[in-house]
């Protein structure tokens, strides 16, 4: 049976409960789960994915209900200030989301592999220890990188979506906006009255109307932020257009939210919630938006920030004395020993003092990882159009720095 039609905020209490539920009780699942940075792409196409496919699931789902589960522990979830600002546009918060934790072990140990599916955004391969478990249950993807050929062609009655786009949620949104505009039009709805929080079924439509704005604004955040506000020309696709255009008439037909809405005021609000990351500690910052996975037997990870080396350097710093370039080289190196990496890059993308927008590469590798990191770094060079660099805190001589035997390239 289908979810009836509810606010965003009731949808995320009642997959949680069922989740927690089934955990104990080995019931079949179907988990919709993004990458595992769980940046704000991977938020919005998991939650929109499940939710409105929960709305109207296909005839032979394997379950009625889609969870959406945030692939981190709950506490990395403060981490990302974008998702607060978000949060409040859509009336729900960090308590309503599932994560890791609510498998009973990140590696979902309490769950059997064969009472479950899985749905994949924003990535088209199962990693880690979920992967290892659980690679054999993905059902279907929409995904907007490069296809690794992990997820079966014959995903029916799920999709199987992976092309270029801006954002992820861009490809949710033209997938799933027919079964959207359906349970809208449906007559199935049940009376009863609205609670303060939005929480229970009505007709009322002020209220539907309301709740599909709360939606379309959490879905147009990642879009707007993934594309500049679609600005940016190598990264927007027609879908990321549509997606926008057919989001804000969903805010349209709600009164209440119409008259307040203003897309670049939006977009700035969530940009900036985004970069505001001045408190987070060193090591904070490299976890914020950190990937890892296993290549020929190397295990690489990588770490996405938005704000230049020199700034994650002077974190670095803070309390030590010594060489600066050595202690950053140290705290990078901690790092990946933490965590069993032979090579690490960070990939920064900030805005010059002269409001140009750039990206650096910093990679770092243990000896058994040289040739490939050198390979790894030619490559970015040539696909990313980028130039050797020194950053005035790791050195004060000029020129690039050079690979050291167990140190960065």
């Amino acid at each position: 049976m289908a979810f009836q039609r509810n606010s965003l905020r009731a949808f995320l209490s009642h997959a949680k409960s069922s989740l927690l539920t089934a955990v104990k009780t080995s019931e079949k699942l179907t988990l919709v789960v993004g990458n595992e940075s769980a940046d704000l792409d991977s938020l919005t196409s998991s939650v929109l994915y499940a939710y409105l496919r929960s709305r109207s699931p296909p005839q032979n789902a394997f379950t009625p209900l889609y969870v959406p589960l945030l692939n981190i522990p709950a506490a990395d979830l403060s981490l990302r200030p974008e998702f607060e600002a978000v949060f409040r546009h859509a009336n729900i918060d960090a308590s309503h989301l599932a994560t890791l934790d609510d498998l009973s072990g990140d590696d979902g140990s309490a769950l059997k592999p064969d009472h479950t599916r899985w749905i994949l955004v924003d990535h088209n391969k199962l990693q880690d220890s979920l992967g290892v478990k659980f690679a054999s249950r993905v059902q279907g993807v929409i995904d907007h990188h490069e296809d690794e050929g992990s997820v079966t062609r014959d995903s029916e009655p799920e999709f199987r979506v992976i092309e270029r786009c801006g954002s992820c949620t861009s490809l949710v949104v033209r997938n799933l906006k027919a079964s959207w505009d359906k349970s809208n039009d449906a007559s199935s709805l049940l009376s009863g009255a609205a609670h303060a929080q939005g929480d229970s079924l009505t007709t009322d439509a002020s209220m539907t109307a309301t709740w599909d704005a709360q939606v379309a604004k959490m879905a147009l955040a990642s879009i707007l932020v993934d594309t500049a506000n679609l600005t940016a020309e190598e990264k927007v696709e027609q879908a990321d257009r549509d997606a926008v255009k057919y989001l804000e008439a969903k805010i349209n037909l709600a009164p209440q939210e119409a008259s307040k809405w203003d897309r670049g005021r939006f977009y700035e609000e969530i940009n900036a919630a985004k970069g505001d990351i001045d408190g987070l500690a060193f090591e904070d910052l490299l976890r914020k938006d950190y990937k890892q996975w296993t290549d020929n037997g190397l295990l690489l990870g990588i770490s996405s920030v938005v704000k230049p080396l020199k700034f994650l350097a002077e974190k670095a710093i803070i309390g030590a004395s010594g060489d600066r370039e050595d202690l950053f080289v140290t705290a990078i190196g901690d790092f990946m020993a933490a965590r069993d990496l032979t090579i690490f890059a960070i990939m920064t993308t900030s805005t010059s003092s002269g409001g140009k927008f750039q990206r650096e590469l910093y990679v770092q590798a243990l000896s058994a990882g040289h040739a490939a990191a050198s390979t790894f770094s030619k490559q970015s060079v040539q696909e990313l159009r980028l130039e050797d660099h020194s950053v005035e805190i790791l050195s004060e001589k000029p020129g690039a720095m050079q690979p050291s035997s167990e140190g960065p390239w």
